[in-house]
């Protein structure tokens, strides 16, 4: 399944400094049914956005229109516990490119860069002062660069560089999945095969 190609995201965040987010809360166990990747960004954080009547929680940052944009700052650990790939699908059905965090969790971090969501991890330090800024002003802008693969904040020009794996990496730029990637080299794998003796 493609997805939109990732080269330069310039965007608002919204922030969510809670620790240890765990996958249940990310997507919870009762959404998993489905197998197609679309509708999951409606329960994405299902129990913290809404009461048991289905009402919104006013007091949760998804349900506040003081925030918006493509990337969501979250706080450290974030993704962890089972390894459900659904929980990446609803970060992006829901509409954001990126997860900001001070650590990931590994198999988190492996299916957002399997489903288009560019997972940044930067420093304790300066997802601080990425919350603060965000925090003094809600507009604030970050500029997210793949192939320079650095996080800037805008208004004062303060950024990290972040790690990725080169394979996924070209693969976002390209807007692939696995398998589009190897549709895109058939050529070279049919004359490869073609060298070989039989």
């Amino acid at each position: 399944m493609a997805y939109d190609k990732f080269n330069i995201l310039t965007s608002s965040a919204v922030p969510l400094p809670i620790e240890n987010v765990d996958t249940d809360q990310i997507i919870p166990a009762r959404f998993l049914k489905a197998t197609e990747r679309v509708g999951f960004g409606d329960n994405l954080f299902r129990d913290w956005r809404y009461n048991g009547d289905d009402t919104p929680k006013a007091d949760f940052v998804l349900n506040d229109a003081t925030y918006s944009g493509k990337i969501l700052v979250g706080g450290k650990n974030f993704g962890s516990g089972s390894s459900r790939e659904h929980a990446a699908w609803a970060v992006y059905d829901y509409g954001f490119r990126a997860v900001v965090s001070s650590f990931f969790a590994d198999i988190f971090k492996g299916n957002c860069l399997n489903i288009g969501v560019l997972p940044v991890q930067i420093s304790p330090e300066f997802a601080e002062t990425i919350f603060k800024a965000i925090e003094a002003d809600p507009n604030t802008q970050l500029e997210i660069n793949l192939p320079e693969q650095t996080i800037t904040l805008l208004a004062t020009g303060q950024k990290e560089s972040f790690d990725i794996n080169g394979y996924k990496k070209n693969n976002m730029i390209n807007g692939f999945d696995d398998i589009d990637y190897l549709q895109n080299i058939k050529g070279d794998i049919v004359a490869f095969a073609d060298k070989l003796p039989f």
